[in-house]
């Protein structure tokens, strides 16, 4: 197989270098070689690639999601995640430590690195997303104690993340001081359990209707609230996880304004739905934080948009049919994405939207590298290249037999979308800093 492909007139979109052209892309042995509007036909054996219609983008990371192995196989192995977020178009792939056992020393950092490894050299196939494990911050995920965070520092781990709201703000405060001059990330979900009870809906209109519990907004804002104190307090840098009320990006975007070292993302979902969507009571729309009310929406599609939210998250988290064939409120919480955020994402708000192509790369590509400290794709000459080939106008049903993740929680499974990625190109381990 040739190691050299010729893109034909595709059309490049990069954050980073701010284009949005047209040109012919010449890739060797991995690496970015020639960009111009037209490109001979290299001298040596190549792949020749027609890219008319469609896009050439940078690699998209997903800041965090869930794997089910090891622990729970049954919904999701590592090489189906893996595979679905390669259907997506992710090079890189953030997972958190909810697996069973957690993710609360080095050698399950190993073990996770290890297993992405060995399934490219088995199923000889470096273009598989690199995995950037998320190292615990209390022991097995509890919220309770301090994890062994010294020897997770100096372990692969992209940051520090439970997964989970950390309800004790002592632990919490004496978490971010010890954190402080780690420098790697730390990802909370700002979450108080007592005033969330037993919601399942934001509380307010729609919740009302649909006779469903609601969570007030104040379980996140107050515990945002608190937590932007520790961090005025410390300044240690956090990222704020799941961010999904309007009073939320209010609190972010003055935090940001006195200058506090935070950053925000929202997850995919919460900016494609609301309160509004569940008369039908779909349990693929019981999430965690619960969807929001349409003025929290709106919020936070313009939050994204201006900036103030600096990433779109994934939070893929797969169930089996039998997990989710249960009532709303029982079910548990969480849908898949991998494979169907790009595509929808780009339609809903770049085709049908105000959102420039940009902004959608930006969010889901270059910020996301950044708040992890890394280097972000890019798609320029003697790069290594990471990218992805889309085409927005193949239509695919979404189906399990269509679906690379072996669970099918999504509310589009049997509808048919627009767009699929055609190729991606990942760089070896080395290559991402």
């Amino acid at each position: 197989m040739t190691d050299t492909q010729l893109i034909q007139q595709v059309c490049v979109i990069d954050s980073v270098a701010q284009i949005d052209q047209v040109c012919d892309v010449l890739v060797k042995e991995g690496v970015i070689e020639a960009m111009a509007p037209f490109l001979p036909s290299p001298p040596e054996p190549a792949q020749i690639i027609d890219g008319r219609g469609k896009l050439l983008i940078p690699g998209l990371v997903d800041l965090y999601s869930h794997s089910g192995e090891p622990g729970y196989e049954s919904r999701e192995t590592l090489e189906s995640l893996l595979r679905a977020g390669q259907s997506g178009g992710f090079t890189r792939l953030g997972i958190l430590p909810t697996t069973d056992p957690p993710v609360d020393s080095p050698a399950m950092v190993e073990k996770l690195r290890t297993c992405r490894r060995a399934l490219v050299q088995t199923l000889r196939d470096a273009t598989l997303p690199q995995v950037f494990p998320w190292g615990c911050l209390t022991r097995a995920a509890r919220g309770e104690q301090m994890a062994d965070l010294a020897d997770l520092a100096e372990s692969n781990v992209v940051g520090f993340a439970d997964g989970n709201p950390i309800q004790n703000p002592l632990l919490l405060q004496r978490l971010l001081q010890y954190l402080q001059p780690v420098g790697k990330p730390v990802a909370l979900w700002s979450c108080d359990r007592t005033l969330q009870d037993a919601g399942v809906a934001r509380d307010g209109e729609f919740s009302l209707v649909y006779g469903l519990l609601g969570d007030p907004a104040t379980s996140e804002t107050a515990a945002l609230a608190a937590l932007l104190e520790s961090v005025a307090l410390t300044g240690t840098p956090v990222h704020i996880m799941r961010l999904s009320t309007a009073r939320g990006v209010t609190l972010i975007r003055q935090a940001k304004e006195r200058g506090l070292p935070v950053t925000a993302s929202a997850t995919w979902l919460h900016l494609l739905f609301s309160t509004q969507d569940l008369g039908a009571y779909d349990t693929n729309l019981r999430l965690a934080p619960p969807l929001g009310n349409p003025s929290d929406q709106a919020a936070l599609i313009e939050g994204v948009k201006s900036g103030w939210i600096d990433a779109i998250a994934i939070d893929h988290t797969p169930h089996t049919y039998e997990d989710k064939t249960v009532g709303f409120p029982t079910a548990p919480p969480g849908a898949i994405g991998l494979e169907l955020a790009w595509p929808i994402l780009w339609h809903r708000f770049v085709v049908l939207g105000d959102w420039s192509p940009i902004t959608l790369i930006q969010a889901l590509s270059t910020s996301p590298a950044i708040l992890w400290g890394q280097t972000p794709a890019s798609i320029h000459i003697d790069q290594p290249a990471e990218m992805v080939l889309f085409d927005p106008e193949v239509s695919w049903d979404v189906t399990p037999d269509t679906l690379k993740s072996l669970s099918a929680n999504t509310p589009w499974l049997g509808q048919t979308i627009k767009g699929r990625v055609i190729k991606t190109w990942v760089p070896q381990s080395s290559q991402v800093t």
